[in-house]
């Protein structure tokens, strides 16, 4: 029996952080069959100082092999 993973994903505390620039969590998430990397920022709010979080996908493309020189 496998696992359908369609429609969901995971995030978890980004390991490789080297800048403020760097997501602060990071995973994989598929919507409607299609695999994207998810991204997401802890932020705070200027008036109010309520913490949300700032997320961002980025579909993961099939990556191609480098060419031989």
């Amino acid at each position: 029996m496998s696992y359908d993973k369609t429609n969901s994903g995971t995030l978890g505390k980004n390991q490789r952080k080297e800048t403020d620039k760097h997501p602060d969590y990071a995973g994989q998430i598929n919507i409607e069959g299609k695999d994207y990397w998810l991204s997401g920022w802890i932020k705070q709010n200027g008036s109010t100082g309520e913490k949300f979080f700032s997320l961002a996908v980025k579909q993961k493309e099939d990556r191609k092999p480098e060419p031989k020189r």
